[in-house]
Order: C-alpha cells, then sequence, then structure tokens
C-alpha cells in the first residue's frame, strides 16, 4: 500500500491559522456513506444530525504548554524540547532539536534554571528521555516556562491558549489538541444532551502516535508509537449497554476511534492502557457508528483511519471538493462528519 495513494493537492491558503471566533461557527460536512452524498452546513447544525438513539464519544485530554526553549549548561547551545509522555514521575519521553547535541547526561536549562532537565536516556527519531529536577509543581513551572505546542504549519502566533483546548478538557497530558472537539461550546454539549444523546468521555493523551509523519512509502511498513488512554468503569459499562441496545457511537475525534477500537474485544474494559493501534483502508471497525474529524494532511496515519472508514477514493473525492469549495483544513479548520 503506497504512500501516494493518500496524497492530494492543497493550497497554502487553505490552512486554517486561527480558530473562528466562535467555536461552533465552523463549517460542517457532512458524509453520508450510504447514500455517496455530502451536505454543506454549520457546525452547530449537528444538532439535526443527532437523535436519541445517539451516543457522544469524546476525548477529555487536556494539552500541556509542551514546548520548552532552553540552553545546554555546558556550552549555552540553544535547544528545543517537546515533551511527550511522562514516562514514570519527573521521567519526560521528549522530542529535541537538534537532537545530536543531546548526549547521555547531557543537561538543559530552562528559565535560568527554574527547570532543569538531564538526559537519560537514547531512543530513535531524535527521541531522548529526560529526568525533570525543579521546585514546586511542575504543570505550573511548565505553564511559567512552556508555550502551546502548535503544529509547524500554523504560523501565526496563537493569543488566547484555551482555543487549543476543548471546553471538556479535564486531565493534563497531550502534547497536541484532539482537534475534532475544538468546534463544542457548552452551550451546544447542553442542547445535544437535552435531546436525549447520550454523551461519555474517555481520556487519550496525544503524543507521537497521532501526529508523528509517515516517513517509508510502504504504509504497512510504518510503526505507530505508544499512547496512554484510561477508560473508567461507569464508562467501560455504559459502552457496553450502549452497545447492547445498538445505539450508533459516534467518536469525536481520531484519538477517540483508535481508543474504543483498541479497547474492545467481546466488550469494552476499564483501565489504563497504551494502544500504538494502525488503522487503514482493509481495517474492519467493531464498534464506531459515525466518526466526527478535522481535515487530515495529505499521507497521514490520520486520512489513512478515514480512509479505513469509507473508502480511499471517496475521501480524496470529498476533500478534493473541500478545497473547491474553500473549507479551512487542519487543526484550526472545519468539521467533517462521517456517518
Amino acid at each position: 500500500m503506497k504512500l501516494d495513494l493518500f496524497d492530494y493537492d492543497l493550497p497554502k491558503s487553505h490552512i486554517a491559522q486561527h480558530p473562528k471566533d466562535k467555536r461552533d461557527h465552523s463549517k460542517l460536512l457532512v458524509v453520508d456513506r450510504n447514500k455517496h452524498a455530502t451536505k454543506d452546513c454549520m457546525f452547530y447544525d449537528l444538532l439535526d444530525e443527532l437523535t436519541e438513539n445517539d451516543v457522544l464519544v469524546m476525548n477529555n485530554t487536556k494539552v500541556i504548554p509542551a514546548r520548552l526553549i532552553g540552553e545546554k549548561i555546558d556550552t549555552h547551545a540553544v535547544i528545543e524540547v517537546l515533551l511527550l509522555k511522562e514516562i514514570e514521575k519527573n521521567v519526560w519521553e521528549a522530542l529535541t532539536k537538534p537532537a545530536k547535541k543531546i548526549k547521555l547526561g547531557t543537561v538543559i536549562s530552562f528559565g535560568d534554571g527554574q527547570l532543569k532537565m538531564a538526559c537519560i536516556g537514547i531512543k530513535d527519531e531524535g527521541i531522548r528521555l529526560f529526568k525533570a529536577v525543579y521546585e514546586g509543581i511542575f504543570l505550573e513551572v511548565l505553564d511559567a516556562l512552556g508555550t502551546m505546542p502548535l503544529p509547524p504549519y500554523i504560523t501565526e502566533k496563537l493569543t488566547d491558549k484555551s482555543r487549543y483546548q476543548t471546553v471538556y478538557a479535564k486531565y493534563a497530558g497531550s502534547a497536541a489538541a484532539p482537534t475534532a472537539g475544538l468546534h463544542f461550546t457548552t452551550e451546544l454539549l447542553e442542547k445535544i444532551k437535552n435531546k436525549g444523546v447520550k454523551i461519555l468521555e474517555i481520556t487519550l493523551h496525544v503524543g507521537l502516535g497521532t501526529f508523528r509523519p509517515v516517513q517509508v512509502e510502504d504504509v504497512l511498513a510504518h510503526q505507530m508509537h505508544h499512547e496512554s488512554y484510561e477508560i473508567t468503569d461507569e464508562t467501560a459499562q455504559l459502552l457496553n449497554q450502549y452497545k447492547r441496545e445498538n445505539k450508533r457511537i459516534i467518536a469525536v475525534g481520531t484519538t477517540t476511534v483508535r481508543t474504543l477500537e483498541s479497547n474492545y474485544n467481546d466488550g469494552f474494559k476499564p483501565g489504563h492502557y497504551t494502544t500504538n493501534i494502525f488503522i487503514y483502508p482493509g481495517y474492519q471497525f467493531k464498534v464506531i457508528g459515525a466518526i466526527l474529524t478535522n481535515f487530515h494532511l495529505p499521507k497521514s496515519t490520520l486520512i489513512m483511519l478515514i480512509s479505513a472508514f469509507y473508502n480511499r477514493e471517496a475521501i480524496l473525492e470529498v476533500y478534493n471538493d473541500a478545497v473547491k469549495k474553500n473549507y479551512r483544513f487542519f487543526s484550526f479548520g472545519d468539521s467533517m462528519f462521517i456517518k
């Protein structure tokens, strides 16, 4: 399966550089898989697409200000660190740039020594393991020194950090936002609940598995990185109940898709787990009935996932049509509801 099969042309002008003033005023492209038809809507029109037979499952992870700029203590060389996940207490897996300057024992200082990170492990692809040394509460230190880890295709400064968080974000730990959920407002969620739609939350901390580019020509040779997730006892019980009742399970975002599909095996099981599930065409979905998602990068694992849910040719046709209709793409862009 060649990587080029998942490519499409996207003018740079279509890449959204900032969120809409009102979260739910993004456009929504509704894609009907059975009728092979599309409909142009606004995100707040999602309410009309939902019924009391639906279960909306959301990822309540919270993005941490994971991007840090510091300097090596010995040479004062400037180093960029992107925290990916906490392996154990105060031990972090991180992407570094330039990675070749980070050897075992290298110490990087941030904010005049408020935070120091010592390299204690070297992994492939520019990834290093760091031991964090600081005083006080780590997330408070990080909040003072770090910035939101916006993707490289967003070049404009984000003035309001809360716009790279969902309104239902609860548990800190992600290196990127689950962007499909950025369109929801508390008011819209309330209207959805009042319509009888069930709303459940899972937690998957977004790391390298979600946003690492595919760098091999044969898609099947791509290795996904592990990301950690949690499903609570109550959520697992409700998911199992709703599955038995044949309710439509709608995943808000590809991270939710991957969590639910990797967890389900003759039922949903509560607990803390990791997943490196890679979903591409040919995959048989076990539980997902519809997906709410943004428009994804060419040749990405995410466009492969939604191609598996519909089909590759149809998705590329939908994407090319969305380009012609001036939809906004990627993290701060418009939304798509595939049913």
